[in-house]
């Protein structure tokens, strides 16, 4: 899966062969045939793998938390972690998820709509009366902060360290799921 990963960000799903995917994992392109009844089975599995694991992942973290504001930093540095080490699958997710099969792109959505909402029923107990659509947008804007990993830790071509790149971004999250709603606009 995770050769499968590195070259669908590489290369984007349609230039891979399964030749390519056989190559890479050390196995003969037919041999993936074992595994996966095609390309798209494997990309399928990985973003549903993936997409579970998140789901999973921050279910555990919310759990094992005392309160919404340790549940908001652990999700934070749960995901922060997430993209920091998988930035291809997050390329892979923004530029193949069409690829997927209509039923895979169904339970991928259905998987990260579950994580969305892990999110928002935190944020809730942070935000008391606001509206859900106000804390899922701050849920998708942070994803969308966090998720730029892949662009943003890499500078002129240098690499920014993750020991720099993981408080940066785990202070500008929180920062943007904490901050104070904007005043409702006057009428007139």
């Amino acid at each position: 899966m995770s050769a499968a990963a590195t070259l669908f960000a590489i290369e984007g799903f349609n230039r891979v062969s399964l030749e390519d995917l056989g190559a890479a994992a050390g196995v003969s392109g037919p041999a993936v045939y074992r595994h996966f009844a095609g390309k798209q089975a494997v990309l399928g599995a990985l973003l549903l793998s993936v997409s579970q694991d998140l789901l999973d992942g921050g279910r555990r973290v919310v759990t094992d938390s005392d309160g919404a504001l340790a549940a908001l930093g652990g999700l934070v540095a749960f995901h922060v972690d997430f993209a920091l080490r998988n930035p291809d699958v997050i390329r892979v997710q923004d530029q193949d998820f069409s690829n997927l099969a209509g039923e895979d792109q169904d339970e991928v959505r259905t998987l990260q709509r579950n994580y969305v909402e892990l999110w928002v029923d935190v944020l809730a107990g942070l935000h008391a009366g606001t509206e859900a659509a106000e804390l899922r947008m701050r849920a998708h804007a942070t994803f969308g902060l966090i998720n730029s990993t892949p662009h943003s830790v890499r500078s002129h071509g240098r690499r920014i360290g993750v020991r720099r790149a993981r408080p940066l971004l785990e202070s500008m999250a929180l920062a943007a799921l904490l901050a104070p709603a904007a005043p409702p606009e006057p009428f007139g």
